[in-house]
């Protein structure tokens, strides 16, 4: 059920690119995401990045990633596995310079891996729903990195959500450009 979702995530997300490659100016970037959540984990993983002239003049960007506590706190220790895809957009302020400032929305679906039979009773997943904002830097070469903080506007009481969807998060991100023209 999960891959079922993932796939069509992906899919809605790589939609607009056979129009992109034939006729528009576009940016696709992935790399990695590195993600503090406020007095809790961190969550590491990848991500990517996409704009083009038919997103309002590369003003919207398109972005799609996966962070998990698997490869950052819970990495050989016995902290939550945590597991947060999302999809979002971001309105870039600057969008024709190397530094750019940025505000977007983010959705998504959150899992926490509890990997006990008696934690069965608490909530193990929540959508997500956040507010990000933060500095970008694109670099002459095709690299950039980005700087944000964002708040979960569903966040964890322990009965309903679960306790461990903290509201405030950091983010460093840093993108390698495969497809720009």
């Amino acid at each position: 059920m999960k891959k079922t979702h993932l796939f069509f995530v992906v899919f809605l997300f790589f939609t607009p690119f056979p129009k992109a490659q034939n006729v528009d100016n576009y940016e696709l970037g992935v790399g990695l995401r590195f993600q503090k959540t406020e007095q809790l984990y961190w969550e590491n993983g990848i991500g990517a990045d996409f704009t083009s002239d038919f997103l309002l003049h590369k003003k919207i960007h398109l972005k799609l990633s996966y962070a998990t506590s698997r490869i950052g706190s819970a990495f050989l220790s016995n902290a939550i596995r945590q597991d947060n895809y999302v999809i979002g957009a971001d309105w870039r302020f600057r969008s024709n310079k190397d530094f750019q400032i940025f505000a977007g929305l983010n959705t998504g679906f959150f899992h926490a891996d509890m990997e006990t039979a008696q934690f069965n009773v608490l909530p193990h997943n929540s959508m997500l729903f956040s507010l990000e904002t933060g500095l970008f830097y694109k670099f002459k070469f095709p690299l950039a990195t980005s700087l944000s903080v964002g708040y979960n506007l569903i966040n964890g009481d322990g009965l309903t959500v679960p306790g461990s969807l903290f509201p405030v998060f950091y983010q460093l991100s840093v993108f390698y450009y495969i497809g720009k023209k």
